[in-house]
């Protein structure tokens, strides 16, 4: 998008002084402008901060468990969760 805007000789003059001021041209120096008052981009909500999805770290620390551990789980963990997490009778004897 293009921008045009009217501006004295003064003000592009005192414009293109605090560009130079930092090593730039004017044109670059509106552009940092305009960044630095965009929005920035949310992150995403797969990937807060940066980082992994959660299920991308669970998955990478379940490859140090070795496979007899998981040949030693229930079969039926999912399904009669309650039963092995507070002892309570089995559903689907």
């Amino acid at each position: 998008m293009t921008v045009t805007i009217q501006l004295s000789d003064e003000q592009v003059a005192t414009l293109q002084a605090q560009a130079g001021r930092e090593g730039l041209t004017l044109d670059e120096w509106l552009q940092r402008l305009a960044e630095q008052y965009a929005p920035s981009p949310a992150p995403s909500p797969a990937q807060p901060c940066g980082r992994p999805p959660i299920w991308e770290r669970i998955a990478e620390r379940m490859k140090a468990v070795p496979a007899d551990v998981f040949e030693r789980l229930p079969h039926d963990g999912a399904s009669e969760h309650d039963h092995y997490l507070y002892g309570s009778p089995k559903r689907n004897q």
